[in-house]
């Protein structure tokens, strides 16, 4: 037996087949596929896609044959790598010097006679193993036989492309994961932070105002005013900034039985509506089982959307339910004055706004919606909106049972 020598480029090899994390990985029918069909087309006992490592060849897909691997030094994909676009072919290992005394050729129960291997590389060139046919008697592949081995073969390599690619995206995906929960965390630290002393700055002004009204001129007063304003508004930002990355924390599994009519009745009540409006309920009630805080959140941002934004005399708002066997959907319409069409797009991205001022004359902070869209999907739904540019606004939201 003669044992292969290493390539050149062993150790850049070496690197290139570990980075790509394939070695050990569990069986995958993509692979099983392409080792079926060579087994098929090349009329052989067994097929294989060999990766050779630095001391044995492991088989990603292995067909005929009850092993994962073998050790390299015995490996006749050792020898096949050298070429990197050669296939190679032993007709009878037998009767090559290489392999005539090979375990593997000499194994009485299942000996491999015959061996036709082509090179698998990866984009950047490097050998990594090879797909090949095996028998247990002296064979030859025809021409079209061989042109279809190395097809398979390309298949295989864009098959490990596709796998790194993948790879990359999972590593990315982790590291975004880890970046945006350092991120959540700092927001909130740094919310919670900031709370207490706007708190302190509203107090104070309103001490200011109260105690010293008579002593300072209207500019005086004009300043304290935008002073409180001000305040009130970083606070409330500061709030949905919480509020938003709290949202993530809701899951679709925290479920309990509600009454949905109860549910949106507690949230009028909680807005303390300050001027006419006219809200219909579902005509008919639901008993709901699904997350309560969540869906309240979610219910809660919409109607004061809904309220807020408004430029009629009397807000109208209609709200709609229906089920289906797996979700719950809803609706809630506004009379108000719409959303451009361009801005429909958009208007779930946290920190978008679209320059619009409320009824009160404060501008959104674009927080809200992008919460409303994370609370639905962590319940998982979906939600949408439609709207008619100065006559209405419906948004459309379903969560899980």
């Amino acid at each position: 037996m003669i044992v292969a020598l290493h390539p050149d480029n062993e150790d850049q090899r070496l690197r290139s087949l570990r980075n790509i994390n394939i070695l050990d990985s569990l069986p995958e029918e993509k692979y099983d596929h392409i080792t079926d069909l060579a087994t098929f087309i090349c009329g052989t006992k067994s097929s294989a896609i060999s990766l050779v490592d630095e001391n044995r060849q492991w088989f990603k897909s292995i067909k005929g044959m009850a092993t994962c691997e073998t050790p390299r030094e015995v490996s006749f994909c050792s020898h096949a790598i050298l070429n990197p676009d050669e296939l190679m072919e032993v007709q009878d290992a037998k009767l090559d010097e290489r392999f005539k005394s090979n375990p593997l050729v000499t194994d009485l129960e299942n000996p491999i006679r015959y061996y036709a291997g082509i090179p698998i590389k990866n984009s950047d060139g490097m050998v990594l193993g090879t797909l090949c046919v095996l028998d247990d008697k002296p064979n030859s592949l025809s021409h079209d036989q061989k042109i279809a081995l190395r097809n398979l073969g390309r298949q295989v390599q864009e098959l490990v492309k596709l796998h790194v690619v993948n790879e990359d995206l999972r590593v990315s995906r982790n590291q975004l994961k880890k970046h945006n929960g350092l991120l959540e965390d700092f927001a909130g630290t740094v919310s919670h932070d900031m709370k207490m002393p706007l708190a302190n700055l509203i107090v104070t002004s309103d001490i200011l105002n109260k105690k010293y009204h008579g002593l300072v001129d209207d500019d005086g007063r004009k300043y304290l005013k935008y002073l409180k304003s001000s305040s009130l508004s970083l606070s409330d930002y500061i709030t949905n900034i919480l509020a938003h990355y709290e949202s993530s924390a809701y899951e679709v599994d925290d479920r309990e039985d509600f009454d949905l009519n109860e549910l949106l009745e507690n949230i009028i009540e909680l807005i303390n509506i300050k001027h006419h409006c006219d809200i219909h309920l579902p005509e008919q009630n639901y008993q709901l089982h699904c997350n309560r805080v969540a869906l309240e959140q979610i219910f809660l941002n919409l109607i004061g959307n809904s309220i807020k934004y408004n430029d009629k005399e009397e807000t109208v708002i209609d709200f709609g339910v229906t089920e289906t066997e797996d979700l719950y959907k809803f609706s809630i319409t506004d009379n108000g004055r719409g959303i451009p069409k361009e801005n429909l797009l958009h208007i779930f991205n946290l920190f978008n706004t679209v320059g619009e001022y409320d009824r009160y004359g404060n501008q959104g902070h674009g927080i809200g919606l992008s919460t409303v869209k994370q609370l639905v999907e962590n319940l998982g739904g979906s939600i949408h909106a439609e709207s008619v540019l100065g006559e209405s606004t419906t948004f459309y939201f379903s969560v899980s049972k």
